[in-house]
């Protein structure tokens, strides 16, 4: 299984306090995700972030082809970074770390993922002409609305 990685960097001018609330709130996720995946948090957690977390989404990825996608939060630590794994969806594999820090500007936002798709040689065919790409301009998109919801320098 080939396990490929995206690693974005992001600096807001906020408090680590105001990213921390924004990212930690699975309802958020539909306002940074593009409207053309028609993303929809189904879940209604109440509550902070927690391990064993479980989220419930449906998003429609290709084709407008709608699939079920849940991930579990199994890593938190406060203000400091969070971590989603896929327990069932489109991927075979997907972990997301989410990693906050302080600096003189505001907040370090680093999204690390390291992610495989099924189908074997079918599935790196797939990663090749359509899903890197797809990837890439999701975090694209999240990177200019968070400009425009936090801000930017």
């Amino acid at each position: 299984m080939k396990i490929y990685t995206i690693n974005r960097v992001q600096i807001l001018p906020v408090k680590i306090e105001q990213a921390w609330d924004f990212f930690t709130s699975p309802h958020n996720l539909s306002k940074i995700t593009p409207s053309s995946l028609n993303f929809k948090v189904l879940s209604k957690n109440e509550g902070p972030i927690h391990p064993g977390m479980i989220i419930r989404y449906k998003v429609h990825p290709i084709l407008g082809i709608p699939l079920d996608w849940v991930t579990e939060i199994t890593h938190v630590a406060h203000q400091h970074l969070f971590v989603d794994e896929q327990r069932f969806g489109p991927y075979a594999f997907w972990h997301h770390l989410h990693k906050f820090r302080e600096v003189k500007e505001g907040v370090e936002m680093e999204d690390l993922v390291h992610y495989a798709l099924p189908f074997g040689p079918i599935g790196s065919l797939a990663h090749a002409l359509i899903v890197k790409k797809k990837v890439n301009e999701i975090f694209d998109f999240r990177a200019k609305i968070l400009k425009e919801i936090l801000g930017s320098y």
